[in-house]
């Protein structure tokens, strides 16, 4: 493999494969490598695999959004790239009917892994976006593109969010008139995409009441926005249990873990556990910008270096995605 060798392992009786990932330092000083992860085989309790790490096979891989000359528009329906895996492999994934968490601390590459996202969705022109952004710049290329955009005023915030909570409410009343269990590709009603930056910040405002009514209309979306085609994209740079509570972090079907400083930091953003099989974004460098553990269409999460968009390709995007959407809306408005 490009990372090193894949060891098959069978634990003794009265051990467990848990106890040997437990080991897994002890175990790479043992055989001179960079590491050891040891995963649990999902049929059998007592195998398992160990991979001895020798080089990171994401050093050095060129990681270029494959947007660059993208001109036509896009569908959010259809799977799109967010990174190479360390067999040299695409990561793709699929958003209808799911959301996303994002988390890593500083400068571990989420705002560029949200643009990846937000760049299918700007380019789809069906798509309604709405945008959330605590810092009222990280996404403020996007704009254009969007229903409306909230910075860090909570008021605007919960507006924004209540807004998508009426159109979804809307949604199941037609959806129960027609006697249609969710959207579907083929019903033609947009998809609405809510992208949250600085998460954190609205979870942990002063004024209590603001950020739990924010926090209540996250929580209705997330659970109850799939069948009704809402997609909440959602990034923090403090994956802590008392930022992100699980009850939220939970109902989350995919989740994307930038490097993290500790084990449990980087369990808040995947699931608890996962770091103590061998999944922990707190082994990732400081230099490892864009390298991450993607949790998504196989359910054990992926290492993998994610596509970048610098601020140049960014603007690009965002006014080919405008250009993209005003031709869309002149075609609508022209009779047939």
């Amino acid at each position: 493999m490009p990372a090193g060798e894949l060891v098959r392992i069978r634990c003794s009786r009265g051990s467990s494969i848990p106890t040997v990932a437990a080991h897994a330092e002890q175990l790479a000083a043992c055989f001179g490598t960079r590491e050891v992860r040891v995963h649990r085989d999902p049929e059998h309790a007592a195998w398992g695999t160990a991979l001895l790490v020798r080089r990171d096979p994401l050093d050095g891989v060129t990681a270029d959004g494959p947007w660059a000359d993208a001109t036509c528009p896009l569908s959010l329906w259809d799977a799109f790239p967010v990174g190479v895996d360390e067999l040299g492999g695409t990561v793709t994934v699929s958003l209808p009917e799911r959301n996303l968490l994002l988390g890593g601390e500083p400068g571990a590459g989420k705002s560029a892994a949200m643009s990846l996202v937000l760049a299918t969705a700007a380019m789809d022109p069906t798509v309604k976006l709405w945008l959330l952004d605590g810092k009222l710049v990280e996404l403020a290329a996007w704009q254009p593109c969007a229903e409306r955009l909230a910075g860090p005023n909570l008021d605007d915030a919960i507006a924004l969010l209540q807004a998508v909570r009426d159109e979804m409410e809307r949604r199941y009343r037609e959806l129960l008139a027609t006697g249609v269990r969710k959207i579907t590709r083929d019903a033609g009603l947009p998809l609405h995409a809510i992208a949250c930056d600085e998460l954190a910040f609205y979870l942990t405002a002063e004024d209590r009441k603001q950020r739990t009514r924010f926090a209540e209309l996250l929580r209705d979306l997330v659970a109850r926005g799939r069948a009704a085609g809402v997609i909440v994209i959602a990034a923090t740079q403090k994956p802590a249990a008392d930022v992100v509570p699980s009850a939220l972090r939970d109902l989350f079907g995919f989740r994307l873990a930038l490097r993290c400083t500790t084990p449990q930091a980087s369990d808040t953003i995947l699931g608890q556990g996962w770091a103590s099989l061998g999944h922990t974004a707190a082994t990732i460098a400081p230099t490892q910008r864009g390298i991450g553990l993607l949790l998504a269409e196989d359910g054990v999460p992926v290492r993998l270096r994610c596509f970048y968009l610098d601020d140049q390709a960014i603007d690009q995007l965002a006014r080919r995605a405008l250009l993209i959407r005003m031709d869309a809306a002149l075609d609508a408005e022209t009779p047939s």
